[in-house]
């Protein structure tokens, strides 16, 4: 238990020296979070702090290898499992960290999960026998790999689906990886233990800079990354394997948050016809928020219930018939309480959910008053004829107000309303940046009004309000605007110095958009 308790003040005090640094860095690589949609932050702040929590997670294991023979026998013993969880690990930190730099297609990202999964199967983390209440054992057989990563895959993504709120991931996973901690040590399995304890130490000391209000995020790299460590965690049986029904059904009810979130997900784009990959903003959380409680009331909630679901899957594991019954239905009250609460349920909410089709009302108006628009910017040689020709999209389209204001400031440059607004209608809002993230000094922000009682604006009309606002920062630029984004002058080579009489003395300007 010394050794554990290492791992996790080792772990937590790197965890707390790593984080301002590698929030530095992020703000250095503009690996910043967007704002406005469905993000719950009114200011950027720097993603990448998986980085700091994987470096902090794993550096005392590495340690302990070197002072503690006991440790390091441990990991011999246990080598292949050993790259299946740190080099897996390392690996899928590194496609959320590119994520978050560059970008990766949400398909990519997809393979590369799977890319791990696999190789997580082949180092022994595996579903390979499940024992059924009526069945009996069943074994899996040539399913042990698909329902291994389908398992893998599924954890990485519900925790990545939960971090929408400060400190919300990275307490939920604390509190999951408290219940695989517990199942690890009553094992024997002392290098898995010896992991969560480290993994719980690192994810205590971020939370010092990611509770609200947050400092940094820890992004796809770090959603990634302790997804996969839960995952592969939760699949340590007696001989290394989950073969019971309760060794599955202890992380499921330790994870409930995330993996609740994510079936209702699934549910709700399936019925919206969307793609299962497109954000939106009915995430779980997003709900509490429109339901009237502060971010941080929010975030508390959800600790409470995963508080409630961590003692509920220890007692299913430790306990008696009676007391798996007991933590069985208190579970189970828990989480009809919270779907209850939250509305997943509300008849009213699905079919309003399904009314958001491609032709809704609002997405069909701008539809049809979009290639107007682009005429009329083309067209236009001033800010001022800019702004006139927004005013008559604005109208044809019956949005309600347009504003443009500083970025991250209170100073208005232009607002515009609509005098035929009907006050008994929702309105739904969507700002975004005049140009790249980089270079915008200003952004947009559009009131449109809408049928649905949640003043979510429809996916469809965040879409081609996206297209709009891409035209015209190209427009912007080009009549050199206030409004444009800022200038990024090309460097020139010492070595050659350019024919001046064939340049033109026109600095390039840099709009985020695709020419």
């Amino acid at each position: 238990m010394r050794t554990y308790l290492a791992a996790f003040f080792l772990a937590a005090l790197a965890s707390g020296l790593l984080t301002p640094l590698v929030r530095q860095w992020a703000l250095r690589l503009q690996a910043v979070s967007a704002t406005g949609g469905r993000h719950m932050h009114a200011r950027k702040i720097p993603r990448l702090g998986g980085v700091g929590i994987g470096i902090a997670m794993f550096l005392p294991i590495l340690s302990l290898f070197v002072v503690d023979g006991v440790v390091a026998q441990h990991i011999r013993e246990n080598s292949l499992r050993v790259v299946g969880l740190c080099g897996g690990g390392a690996l899928i930190a590194s496609v959320g960290a590119l994520d978050d730099t560059r970008g990766v297609r949400a398909l990519h990202k997809l393979y590369a999960q799977i890319a791990v999964a696999c190789l997580a199967w082949h180092c022994g983390f595996r579903i390979d026998e499940v024992m059924l209440p009526v069945v009996g054992l069943l074994p899996m057989g040539v399913f042990s790999l698909p329902i291994t990563v389908l398992w893998i895959v599924g954890i990485t993504n519900a925790v990545n689906l939960i971090d929408g709120l400060d400190g919300l991931a990275a307490g939920v996973v604390f509190f999951a990886g408290v219940t695989n901690f517990v199942v690890a040590h009553s094992l024997g399995r002392n290098f898995t233990a010896l992991v969560m304890a480290a993994m719980l130490g690192a994810v205590l000391g971020f939370l010092f800079y990611n509770f609200n209000p947050a400092r940094i995020f820890m992004g796809d790299s770090g959603s990634y990354l302790l997804g996969y460590v839960l995952a592969t965690t939760a699949l340590v049986g007696p001989t290394g394997k989950a073969t019971t029904a309760v060794s599955l059904l202890v992380p499921v009810v330790a994870m409930g948050v995330p993996i609740f979130d994510t079936l209702f997900a699934m549910v709700r784009r399936a019925l919206e016809r969307r793609p299962l990959f497109s954000p939106d903003r009915g995430h779980i959380h997003h709900r509490l928020i429109d339901l009237g409680l502060t971010h941080r009331r929010a975030v508390l909630m959800l600790y409470g219930v995963s508080v409630v679901l961590t003692v509920a899957s220890i007692a299913i594991y430790l306990g008696r018939a009676w007391q798996i019954g007991v933590a069985l239905l208190a579970a189970t009250v828990v989480m009809l309480g919270l779907v209850r609460f939250v509305g997943y349920f509300s008849l009213a909410m699905f079919v309003k959910r399904q009314r958001a089709r491609l032709r809704s009302r609002d997405a069909e108006l701008l539809r049809h008053a979009l290639p107007r628009a682009l005429a009329r910017f083309a067209e236009a040689s001033s800010e001022a004829t800019l702004l006139d020709g927004l005013i008559e999209v604005a109208e044809e389209a019956e949005i309600a107000v347009i504003e443009v204001r500083a970025l991250g400031g209170q100073e208005v440059g232009f607002r515009w309303a609509t005098r035929n607004s009907d006050a008994r209608r929702v309105v739904a809002t969507m700002t975004y940046p005049l140009g790249k993230d980089s270079l915008a000094e200003h952004e947009v922000e559009f009131a449109v009004v809408t049928e649905f009682e949640d003043a979510e604006m429809p996916p469809q009309t965040e879409i081609l309000l996206q297209l709009l606002v891409d035209v015209l920062v190209e427009h912007f630029a080009r009549v050199g605007s206030r409004f444009a984004p800022r200038v990024a002058v090309a460097p020139t080579s010492r070595r050659s110095a350019p024919n001046t009489a064939s340049v033109s003395s026109r600095p390039a300007v840099e709009t985020g958009v695709e020419p």
